[in-house]
């Protein structure tokens, strides 16, 4: 069997990887839990035959992986989920993860659950072993204040985490309410945890040509191969899949979503009655959006052309890259009728947004 290091190193010589000593360096960590939990899949078979009654051994520290915007701690973290070969694994976006949580809090109390936490945190863990967390952070005053429970709950059913971030745990909930209250979680992750910074000085996301096109006009077989091409470097090569965002109720559908990237069409997003709110969230769980097929805007589609304001807005204010196909310049997009005097505000944000060192 292939280690992680002998797989990175081929796709690096492939070409779909570049190399870089930072990520190569959190391999070996990684390689070691995937032979402790295969090793311990192996355990799990064997206690099933009659006599067998040998203890398994105490589990490793997860893995607390931050960095960056970009750095690839994303890219790392699929490799390793998707080479562990076990039953039980899972990998979700945290954001996702704990509106999960959220909902079945929810109903738990509706069932008249006195201690809400306990059945969510025992159905998580039932028959899991393996959890991978990608892009932790925490800005829910009602995240902030079960999370060391949760992980507490989870650490002791026996789960491995492996999770990513963009901060250290100790930036986690800053400035945050009553965050005296989170303090307890922070110090469990450093306990439970191995806290290691991915230190690569490149953001490959925003490793291209200088100058080169983020905004390809018009839509078409020619912008979608552009856009595919972008969208494989951007993640490695990685297909993706769907990201469900939950907001007040509503869904925001995001088609394909692969460590920080996503992509959807300009009706998916704008095509839907989504609001500030929804668009708020968009933001704050991708670092790159790359929309297809922004048509040309008038009184025509209106309501969708407020809705794309609203959204660009959003992405300004977080600093989100936008990769975009569209049937025109910014500046040509919303020539006339009602909206587009204003639009010139949206169209001047576009074309910032553009420039090489835009990002968070």
């Amino acid at each position: 069997m292939a280690t992680l290091t002998a797989i990175w190193d081929g796709r690096v010589a492939a070409g779909s990887l570049r190399a870089d000593p930072a990520q190569a360096a959190i391999l070996p960590r990684l390689e070691a839990l995937r032979v402790w939990l295969e090793a311990q899949a192996g355990a799990r078979r064997r206690a099933l035959l009659p006599g067998f009654l040998r203890k398994p051994p105490e589990a490793p520290k997860g893995l607390y992986l931050w960095g960056g915007v970009g750095r690839g701690k994303s890219m790392l973290m699929d490799l390793f989920f998707g080479e562990c070969a076990i039953a039980g694994k899972r990998r979700v976006h945290f954001h996702t993860f704990m509106q999960e949580v959220q909902k079945g809090l929810h109903a738990a109390r509706a069932r008249g659950a006195q201690d809400a936490l306990a059945p969510v945190a025992a159905g998580i863990a039932r028959d899991l072993h393996l959890l991978c967390l990608d892009e932790m952070q925490v800005t829910d005053i009602a995240d902030a204040m079960i999370l060391g429970r949760l992980f507490g709950f989870l650490f002791d059913a026996g789960v491995l985490i492996v999770t990513t971030s963009n901060r250290p745990p100790a930036d986690l909930y800053k400035d945050g309410l009553n965050r005296t209250l989170f303090l307890p979680f922070i110090d469990l992750i450093s306990t439970r945890l191995d806290v290691v910074e991915l230190a690569s000085p490149t953001d490959w996301r925003r490793h291209r040509p200088e100058g080169a096109p983020v905004w390809f006009v018009p839509p078409g077989a020619a912008s979608r191969a552009a856009m595919d091409a972008l969208w494989a470097d951007l993640t490695g090569g990685d297909a993706g899949g769907p990201l469900v965002l939950t907001v007040n109720g509503r869904a925001v559908d995001l088609p394909r979503y692969a460590g920080g990237v996503a992509r959807a069409s300009f009706w998916d997003l704008c095509g839907r009655p989504l609001g500030p709110a929804d668009y708020l969230a968009l933001a704050a769980a991708v670092r790159v959006l790359m929309i297809d097929d922004i048509p040309r805007l008038s009184a025509a589609n209106y309501n969708e052309a407020r809705r794309f304001v609203t959204m660009v807005d959003a992405l300004y204010e977080a600093r989100v890259r936008l990769v975009a196909s569209a049937a025109d310049a910014p500046d040509r997009l919303y020539l006339e009728g009602t909206g587009a005097f204003e639009f010139a505000r949206t169209a001047s944000r576009l074309v910032e947004m553009q420039g090489a060192g835009w990002g968070g």
